[in-house]
């Protein structure tokens, strides 16, 4: 969240008083999904560390190009603004900057949306130098469209010091010409960020590759939002990451060894969670930590069963993992806080919509032998032997093989290698032409 907004608030640790505003259409076969999207707008503001003193279900027939919502609307949540005493109105949508402009002339407060709220959070929340840098970019590119507004200080500056009325000292050339110094400013920051996040990336790739290379299977923990990721890399590694009931407790990428009981070593990674309109921003700055998932051999889907809205938050995790190109992974979900959960039937259904779902309880520890002997199962399907033969003109396949998988014999024929390898499935399916049947 810029300054701007905060003030003065931040630096004498006030909570800033906010209004929520759920606008939505539809009727009342709408209201109990805004009612959920304005209750999690909520814990985000809580997290941020918002105090909010007021939210408003605001059911419309149509939004409106310039304020978002209908004028009549607008009049109403002003008059509750200014009741409540609201320092800072938080749409649940995302708003344009026009709108963002309008809304604020009409509240006389700035005026945000959940994307500015979600990267104020995601600011607050990072730790790495990687994470940081992501939030930042982000941030950056959500205020170029914005230049405009955080420039309006200019003109009451300038309207004070020339005494005339309606701001008539301010000159409207050299507030045009301080935002287009302001675009380059921004251009030169986000070319510069990019440089370091590229910096940064290039050397999770080349941890990414010495992984590859040592063969260990890697599975990458996702899910909503405290679904309880963190606390289960915990119980099981003793990894001692940060876990709060708050959202997006934690940004940061953890990696951590592991021995399943059949002595398999492992890699489990803990990665960002997931949240229903999730900014675009966010994960495009991501994607290099998110990808992550991608690079995966099996992901780990945790669910909170105890969550009303424990469906919608598997489907919003499963739209992420589509963007990111990450649907085809094998998939093992796992129904956290099953222990707290009231509905016996979201877990009946859960567990017949998603295959290769157990129930468990990350805190208690319960349902951990059924949670590794599926893990032991599912990887035994992502490998298979076979025995190749590789023409020595082409013996980079034989390096990939080495690189990628258990060399179990090998034996030189005339010019070509023959090899008995044990692989991940899905080289085997590239070497079937070499494949040689015994």
């Amino acid at each position: 969240m810029s300054e701007l907004i905060l003030g003065n608030k931040e630096a004498s640790k006030e909570p800033i008083k906010a209004l929520l505003v759920s606008a939505f259409k539809g009727g009342a076969a709408q209201r109990p999904l805004a009612e959920e999207h304005l209750n999690e707008l909520e814990e985000l503001g809580r997290t941020y560390g918002l105090q909010v003193i007021h939210k408003v279900l605001c059911p419309i027939r149509k939004y409106e190009a310039a304020t978002f919502i209908t004028e009549g609307k607008l009049q109403e949540l002003v008059a509750e603004a200014q009741l409540k005493k609201a320092e800072l109105v938080v749409f649940d949508d995302e708003i344009s900057p026009s709108q963002q402009r309008n809304l604020e002339q009409a509240f006389g407060i700035p005026v945000i949306d959940r994307t500015e709220l979600i990267l104020g959070v995601f600011a607050q929340r990072a730790q790495t130098k990687e994470a940081r840098l992501q939030i930042e970019l982000a941030q950056l590119k959500y205020q170029a469209p914005r230049l405009k507004r955080l420039w309006t200080h200019l003109s009451r500056q300038a309207g004070t010091a020339g005494g005339g009325s309606g701001g008539g000292g301010y000159l409207k050339g050299e507030g045009e010409k301080q935002i287009e110094i302001d675009k380059r400013i921004l251009k030169r920051k986000i070319d510069q960020v990019q440089q370091e996040i590229q910096a940064v990336s290039a050397n999770r790739n080349v941890q990414r590759t010495a992984r590859e290379r040592s063969d260990i299977p890697v599975f990458s923990i996702v899910g909503y939002t405290n679904a309880g990721k963190s606390t289960l890399l915990n119980a099981l590694t003793n990894a001692k990451v940060l876990v709060e009931d708050k959202l997006f407790a934690t940004l940061d990428t953890t990696t951590r060894k592991f021995t399943l009981p059949n002595n398999q070593e492992i890699l489990l990674i803990d990665t960002v969670g997931f949240i229903r309109k999730l900014p675009h921003l966010l994960v495009a700055a991501f994607r290099s930590t998110l990808e992550e998932a991608v690079q995966a051999d099996i992901l780990l889907h945790v669910v909170d069963a105890s969550h009303p809205m424990a469906e919608a938050q598997a489907e919003t995790t499963f739209e992420v993992l589509k963007e990111l190109g990450a649907e085809g992974k094998p998939v093992l979900t796992l129904l956290n806080k099953a222990d707290k959960s009231e509905s016996e039937n979201t877990i009946r259904k859960l567990k017949i919509k998603y295959p290769k779902t157990i129930a468990l309880s990350a805190l208690q520890k319960q349902g951990f032998d059924d949670l590794l002997e599926l893990m032991i199962q599912e990887l035994s399907k992502q490998r298979r032997s076979m025995t190749v033969r590789i023409p020595q003109k082409e013996y980079a396949i034989v390096s990939e093989l080495l690189r990628m998988g258990n060399i179990l014999s090998r034996d030189y024929e005339e010019n070509d290698v023959i090899l008995k390898v044990d692989l991940p499935v899905a080289l085997a399916e590239k070497l079937k032409k070499y494949e040689v049947k015994l």
